[in-house]
This record gives structure tokens, C-alpha cells and sequence, in this order.
């Protein structure tokens, strides 16, 4: 009873003392986490004004906010009575154990510092790797945010794409659009080959330099096959293949020149019955 009866006539003092603690820990921690926010939004804004390329622009926003924050919570701790100084001790004890156990996301991290460094993407570019295709729309410490044609969200680790192949569609400015145009064995080749150029030569996506190619290519086993291969700047790159589509097949009917559906030839041989 008299134990109770001293905690009772300490619970004031106690509360002033601890819980004034616990108020200013959750006012730096609010503050830390507001004023993070808006380091990053200054740093972006001053790389931005700089011309920095958007990728490093990203990254290095994402790892200022990650430095200010970790401040924030070491501050917060420091505040509640948690000694700091042990901590990091500890933690710098036991760095082995936390590297093998962070060890996914150390490499994510040093992949992301390779991707800033060599930039094999950039971001607005479209590139396919890990197995996945989309817009590059941000470089974090840890991963890469990327966006599908139909406007999905795609996160990938950053060591999943340099560990890979990758494949930038965005990288050079210009793009050929391979084509293979089958018709049918009585067309007029030289009327066909005028018809397919004509169409290059008129429409609004095809460069002039570098040259498109229109070849016959192949004799195949129901159509003989045209390559048409233009060069398109690489933003119109769908818009052209789409058009050429539509204007090659209009194109071909107009002149009565088939497209062969698949097709087979079947030699019945009669033998002679039996007796």
C-alpha cells in the first residue's frame, strides 16, 4: 500500500517530466518528417532550375529526404531517453549481421547509384526489361517506377533491372518499322514493289534519310513476301506502323493485288483395289 501510495504521489511529477518528453519526441518527429518532405522538394526544384538530367533529379531528392528522416528518427529517440550514442555503437557492432540481412536492399541501392551513374534509362524513356515494359516515370534509392501503355504502376527493384538485359526503345531518335507484306503468287511484282514505295514516299511519318528499304524478300509456301522497312521518328513509331497498315492494305485492293490466305495443295493418288 505504501509503494502504491508513493507511485500515486509521484504519478504528477512523473507525468510533467515524461510525458513533456513524449510530446516534444512526437513534435521533432512531425517537424523532421515535414521538413524531409520539403527538402526534397527544394532539392528537386533546384536541380530542375539547373537543367539536371530528370533521372538524377529523382534519385538524389529520394536519398536527401532518406538522410534528413534518419536524423529525425535518431533526434526523436534521443529525445524519449533512448541514448543515441549506444545505439549507433550497437548497430556499428552488429553491421555484419544488418548488411546480410539488408543485403536485398543494399544491392538495390547500389544498383540504383549505377543507373544514375551510367543511365542506361533515363526517365519519360520506354525500356523493357526484367521482364516487364513500361515508361520510365521515377528512380528511387531502392527502385524504379515504371508505367504501362494502359496506365498501370509498375515497381521493380533497381538490382532486378541492371541485372538484367535492357532494352531502350527511347534512346535514339529515330525507329524502323519492320513490315512483311505477303501477296499472292500472280501479282505483278514490279506493280506491287511501285504501289508499296508510293506509299512511303507520300506518307507523313516516313523520313527520307536514312532510306527506307521495299525488297522482295521471300518466296513462302503460299505468298511471296515483301520487307518494308521504313525509318519513323521514334515518338511516331505506333502511329506510323498503324497508318502504313491501314494505307498498304487499301493500297494493294485498290490494284487488285491479293493477299493469299494460308493454303495447302493435296495430290490424291488413287491405288488399285485389292483383289
Amino acid at each position: 500500500m505504501d509503494n502504491i501510495q508513493g507511485l500515486v504521489d509521484q504519478a504528477p511529477e512523473l507525468i510533467m517530466t515524461y510525458g513533456l518528453k513524449v510530446i516534444f519526441a512526437i513534435l521533432i518527429f512531425l517537424i523532421g518528417k515535414y521538413f524531409s518532405n520539403v527538402v526534397k522538394k527544394l532539392t528537386t526544384k533546384m536541380l530542375s532550375n539547373r537543367k539536371v538530367d530528370p533521372t538524377v533529379t529523382s534519385f538524389v531528392a529520394n536519398l536527401a529526404w532518406a538522410v534528413v528522416f534518419v536524423f529525425t528518427v535518431i533526434a526523436t529517440l534521443g529525445q524519449i531517453g533512448v541514448q543515441t550514442a549506444s545505439l549507433v555503437a550497437v548497430i556499428g557492432a552488429a553491421g555484419l549481421a544488418v548488411g546480410l540481412a539488408l543485403q536485398g536492399s543494399l544491392s538495390n541501392f547500389a544498383a540504383g547509384v549505377l543507373m544514375v551513374l551510367f543511365r542506361p534509362c533515363r526517365v519519360g524513356d520506354y525500356i523493357e526489361a526484367a521482364g516487364i515494359a513500361g515508361t520510365v516515370d521515377e528512380i528511387t534509392i531502392f527502385s524504379t517506377k515504371l508505367r504501362t501503355p494502359d496506365n498501370k504502376v509498375i515497381v521493380a527493384p533497381n538490382s532486378a533491372i541492371m541485372n538484367g538485359t535492357i532494352t531502350n526503345y527511347s534512346a535514339m531518335d529515330t525507329r524502323r518499322v519492320d513490315m512483311v507484306i505477303g501477296v499472292a503468287y500472280d501479282a505483278d511484282i514490279k506493280l506491287t514493289k511501285k504501289v508499296l514505295t508510293d506509299i512511303l514516299d507520300n506518307n507523313q511519318y516516313v523520313l527520307k534519310d536514312p532510306a527506307y528499304t521495299v525488297a522482295l524478300s521471300e518466296l513462302g509456301a503460299s505468298s511471296i513476301n515483301f520487307v518494308v522497312r521504313p525509318w519513323v521518328k521514334g515518338a511516331d513509331f505506333w502511329a506510323a506502323k498503324f497508318e502504313l497498315t491501314e494505307q498498304i492494305k487499301n493500297a494493294l485492293d485498290a490494284n487488285n493485288i491479293g493477299i493469299p490466305y494460308p493454303q495447302m495443295d493435296i495430290h490424291v493418288k488413287e491405288l488399285p483395289a485389292a483383289k
